[in-house]
């Protein structure tokens, strides 16, 4: 039985990467000039040479015969190539959840026979170890203002888990430490790369069927793929445009964003790109030209329809409603393990979960100050701490459910007020109030594994992955019915002993302090049942099986332009 200690610092606890690289030959390929008339600076590869063996001829035995009978494989349907465009990659570079959907998303279709390479760009934070395996792929100087003003793209390629990752590297947009500074650094940085990454695809000569591109930061690619690479190669292709969360969609002054995309007019007009008069909005012109728009959970993409969550594009997704699809996110599930996760006190499944919880539990109490007995109900919650997530809520409950029975830890950072607001809670409830500020992958694995709860109140979500996590580690959810939340958490049904979370509609927080106490009722009262409710959250498909079929469904039901 393994068993490790957490920390409570806000410096100490790098997160520990489970992830093994297997990096593969580079795929060689012909390599074609893009549209701004690229010259390639590197020369083709010479091909191995096979090698003939010679062998005795011999005549097999009934056992090698039926060793030797080729197994048939299952149809795996047609073949598609996808091109992923997005910001950020996991492990590579990740802010939130888009970093996490770009790693698992294409890793999952790779294993449904789908040709997948995904494009991100080579920021400078990006690890040395992965930056050490990249191998160089060529460069070409690409027109990208209005006024035909060059710059230079580089390509940088790594492989694994039969993906292959291209990196646009350029100095001069990506030199900064961090992938997102401000909006000022930020519109001419993915105006480039979302040109660039269109460019690179024509440079490697390598055609995709689907273009699917990811939020405000790649949303410019369906426009690009429309105009200035119509008559392309890569101009063939179908554009999908993921919203992972539409409160971010790139609008800045209309003059800017024309001078750095370089864009024809007529694609600045009200149906499009053009946004209160004088401001343009990357997001809203992508979704205009994208031949289908999906959301990360079902009832998000109803949601952002309405005015309520519209974010002010309401009226436009209304109009764009017949190519909207929700598709719901899954996690990494050989990442998110607990029978296999060596961050725990003692791992873990579904027929050890109710003993070996209770090792993570007092683990848990020990790392972070607590009051160690298994007894008391450990609620937790990881997030951002913004009110997007719902704190304010959590803030006016915490007086109301704290007693001697219930512990909480809090895992995040995020704004001030809610930063100091738990510190003041931790200080008053000494020894059952844990307020971690700081994100630590490692405490993050222990909460998962050792709380009995876990808060998720958010005034929206259009996924929320803590949730499917918490899950499969046998934390019991309790969430706010709002997107993906409402989407995967099925609320408890104590006639009938069903149900995998307890959950609340409006945003109230007396509502969310009924759905605490209901947990604590049943996790104190009628611990069987409670229990049953742990092993059907483990035994729950949270994987991203089920949604890669759905993508590939629908890619291959969209047809490439001829």
């Amino acid at each position: 039985m393994r068993k490790k200690t957490v920390q409570k610092s806000s410096t100490k606890g790098n997160a520990k990467s489970n992830i093994k690289s297997n990096a593969r030959n580079s795929v060689k390929s012909s390599a074609k000039n893009s549209p701004q008339k690229a010259v390639k600076t590197v020369a083709p590869t010479a091909e191995n040479v096979s090698v003939k063996q010679t062998a005795i001829i011999q005549e097999p035995s009934v056992e090698q015969y039926k060793q030797n009978v080729p197994t048939k494989q299952p149809d795996l349907g047609p073949r598609r190539s996808v091109a992923f465009i997005g910001s950020e990659c996991y492990p590579f570079v990740k802010t939130g959840g888009l970093g996490d959907v770009m790693s698992a998303l294409p890793k999952s279709l790779a294993k449904l026979n789908i040709d997948v390479k995904v494009i991100i760009p080579r920021y400078k934070c990006i690890p040395q170890k992965f930056q050490e395996k990249m191998e160089y792929r060529g460069s070409f100087n690409m027109n990208l203002c209005s006024d035909g003003k060059q710059y230079y793209v580089g390509i940088m390629e790594y492989q694994e888990d039969g993906v292959v990752y291209d990196f646009i590297d350029n100095d001069e947009f990506f030199s900064w430490g961090n992938p997102y500074t401000n909006l000022i650094d930020d519109i001419p940085k993915f105006c480039y790369f979302a040109k660039a990454a269109l460019a690179t695809l024509n440079y490697l000569n390598w055609t995709p069927d689907v273009v699917h591109c990811h939020d405000w930061q790649a949303a410019l690619v369906p426009l690009y793929l429309r105009t200035c690479f119509q008559d392309t190669d890569v101009g063939r292709a179908i554009s999908i445009l993921t919203i992972h969360n539409l409160k971010f969609q790139g609008i800045y002054d209309r003059k800017k964003i024309q001078y750095w995309s370089g864009l024809p007019d007529y694609v600045f007009n009200k149906d499009c790109m053009i946004q209160n008069w004088l401001d343009a909005n990357m997001l809203k012109g992508g979704i205009a030209y994208s031949n289908k728009v999906t959301t990360v959970s079902n009832t998000y993409a109803w949601e952002i329809q309405t005015e309520e969550y519209g974010e002010g594009l309401a009226e436009h997704l209304r109009y764009h409603n017949n190519k909207i699809l929700g598709i719901v996110n899954g996690i990494d599930t050989d990442i998110w393990n607990p029978a296999t996760d060596k961050l725990l006190a003692a791992d873990y499944d579904e027929k050890s979960a109710i003993k070996n919880k209770k090792i993570n539990k007092k683990a848990l109490q020990e790392s972070l100050g607590l009051d160690v007995d298994e007894h008391k109900m450990v609620i937790g919650l990881i997030s951002r701490l913004t009110n997007q997530k719902g704190l304010d809520l959590v803030n006016d409950v915490i007086p109301g459910i704290m007693d001697e029975h219930t512990q909480v830890v809090v895992l995040g950072t995020g704004d001030s007020q809610y930063e100091n607001t738990f510190r003041y809670y931790e200080n008053k409830y000494k020894g059952n109030f844990c307020a971690y500020i700081a994100y630590n992958e490692n405490v993050a694995h222990n909460i998962y594994a050792g709380c009995d709860a876990l808060l998720v109140p958010s005034r929206f979500e259009p996924c929320g992955l803590t949730q499917l996590i918490a899950m499969r580690y046998g934390a019991v959810p309790i969430v706010r019915e709002t997107g993906g939340l409402k989407d995967t958490v099925q609320p408890y049904n104590m006639f009938e002993n069903t149900g995998n979370g307890f959950t609340f509609d409006r945003y109230e927080s007396g509502l969310l302090y009924d759905a605490i106490n209901r947990a604590k009722t049943l996790y104190f009262e009628n611990r069987k049942s409670w229990d049953d409710m742990v092993i059907r959250d483990m035994n729950k498909d949270v994987s991203w099986e089920k949604s890669a079929k759905q993508y590939k469904d629908m890619y291959v039901g969209l047809t490439p332009r001829d």
